[in-house]
């Protein structure tokens, strides 16, 4: 963050204190969504260095959060004025990057090297599982009959259900998994996970996107027509 005019130190620090948890943030005029006023949540501000009137901290953050609209706005309560000068996301989820990033170098490299060998563990290197995306998401997990079903759009009912996390709400964006792990479906919760530990049938969670293509499970339910 660069602040247009010199601030101690110990300002800049409780500024950045005072900028976590629920805050209201409303998009800059350049973004990809409508400039409408929102909450989104701030888990830490971190302050780590600063010379002069460059200030480096560490953000953890709601998805959604504008860093830029976060530099202005203390920027503003400090009463000087500032604007994010550089931003290095250093995780999205459950990629972090120290483990998860790869050069175009060396895409370039293993890819050329799979070309050759046709080994898949060189492709492995650079291309993650969808299910790795899902990992800090609650789980579902389903019997082997109600996946076909789920693969066409069907929504999850409580006879499909295996095992669950704990802590469902409703509402709450899941990841509906095989028995294997493998991914199925992104659902919406209907029941929270004690109710839904309950049911013996009923619908339990709405399907928002399928993830496995059809046929990867044999079909054990009836059509209409």
């Amino acid at each position: 963050m660069r602040l247009h005019s010199q601030v101690p130190q110990n300002k800049v620090e409780k500024s950045l204190d005072e900028f976590q948890g629920p805050i209201y943030q409303r998009p800059p005029v350049r973004s990809s969504v409508k400039r409408r006023l929102r909450i989104r949540t701030i888990y830490y501000n971190n302050f780590m260095e600063m010379n002069e009137r460059n200030v480096l901290f560490k953000v953890g953050c709601e998805a959604g959060t504008y860093i830029r609209k976060l530099c202005y706005d203390i920027g503003e309560a400090l009463g000087c004025g500032a604007h994010m000068q550089e931003l290095r996301r250093t995780r999205v989820g459950p990629f972090i990057e120290d483990e998860s990033l790869v050069t175009l170098h060396d895409i370039s490299y293993l890819f050329n090297q799979w070309q050759e060998t046709k080994d898949e563990a060189l492709l492995r290197k650079f291309v993650y599982p969808m299910e790795k995306a899902l990992q800090l998401m609650p789980k579902i997990n389903v019997r082997d009959s109600a996946v076909d079903a789920l693969c066409h759009g069907a929504h999850l009912t409580a006879p499909g259900v295996l095992s669950l996390d704990s802590g469902i709400k409703i509402g709450d964006t899941v990841a509906v998994l095989t028995q294997k792990g493998e991914a199925v479906t992104i659902a919406k919760a209907f029941v929270s996970s004690e109710k839904m530990l309950k049911m013996d049938h009923g619908f339990v969670a709405k399907t928002q996107r399928v993830m496995m293509p059809r046929g990867m499970y044999p079909k054990m339910w009836r059509s209409n027509q």
